[in-house]
């Protein structure tokens, strides 16, 4: 397997942890990943609010160029997945945007989309492609002790149409990824809702409070730590964990996996190797059961 590489902003920067676990993941797999080199941000939705027509000539550049590589791409953030597939939507089902977005593409570098690339995120790929029964083939260190609440992200579920979900009204698939390698899935509410990221610079106390309520809320229904295919989702549940936990009031000390660290860790990648170092919350009181 073979995929252009769009590790988006936040695994490049305030999540490294991401993108290096991500790479020793995907080697472990005999996945090739190929740098989309010269690609910019998705927009983050921000874009698309202020401008839509650039955040669809930002986003077909992007596609054109995976399109020139002759490779389908491949997400490790759902945000910018979810703001790609909505993206490939627009254009697809409006020949204007689709015209207008190529004419700036065609102005500034010669290139077009021809709306043959896919956007697929890691977790698709880990259970389509590689498939549960060669990972759970794979594991040497089962997630014993591991109670793992799975915290979806909200692009990742909306809209429901462009998912890729079986059912994103209540979805099995991190949950069926976990019983794979060993661990133990813990519903919650709160698992479908969102991390309360985007209005965290505008409202702290409300953002960290619904982070704090979901992060409670799966401790209480016995995880002893979650995961999230989402960098953005994992900002507001990790690094914002200690000031969550101020405003709701309550002792949290809930570690938060990326999606690659919790996959490599079962497969016998390090923890030095995942780092899981850089979280906040230490992944030790999880890793003793």
């Amino acid at each position: 397997m073979k995929f252009a590489f769009y590790p988006g902003c936040v695994a490049q920067g305030a999540a490294r942890e991401l993108y290096a676990s991500t790479l020793a993941l995907t080697e472990k797999l005999g996945i090739e990943l190929v740098p989309l080199r010269d690609a910019s941000c998705c927009g983050a939705g921000v874009i698309t609010e202020q401008n839509p027509a650039l955040s669809d000539s930002l986003n077909a550049r992007t596609f054109a160029i995976a399109e020139k590589m002759g490779l389908d791409i491949l997400n490790v953030c759902g945000t910018c997945q979810g703001v790609m597939k909505k993206a490939q939507k627009e254009l697809q089902n409006d020949s204007n945007k689709l015209k207008k977005a190529n004419k700036v593409l065609g102005e500034s570098g010669g290139l077009q989309y021809q709306q043959k690339v896919k956007v697929r995120h890691l977790l698709n790929v880990l259970l389509e492609d590689v498939g549960l029964d060669k990972l759970k083939s794979m594991v040497v260190k089962p997630l014993e002790g591991f109670r793992i609440g799975a915290f979806y992200g909200c692009y990742a579920l909306r809209p429901s149409e462009l998912s890729g979900l079986g059912d994103p009204d209540n979805p099995e698939e991190i949950e069926s990824l976990v019983t794979a390698l060993g661990g133990e899935p813990v519903k919650y509410p709160g698992r479908l809702k969102c991390c309360g990221f985007p209005i965290v610079m505008m409202n702290k106390e409300n953002s960290l409070t619904m982070a704090g309520n979901h992060i409670s809320a799966a401790k209480e229904n016995g995880a002893n730590c979650m995961v999230t295919p989402c960098p953005l989702c994992h900002l507001n549940l990790d690094p914002y964990q200690p000031e969550a936990a101020s405003f709701v009031g309550k002792k949290l000390n809930v570690p938060v996996f990326h999606l690659p660290q919790m996959v490599g860790l079962a497969l016998g990648i390090s923890p030095l190797n995942l780092h899981l170092s850089k979280h906040i919350i230490s992944f030790d009181s999880a890793m003793v059961g």
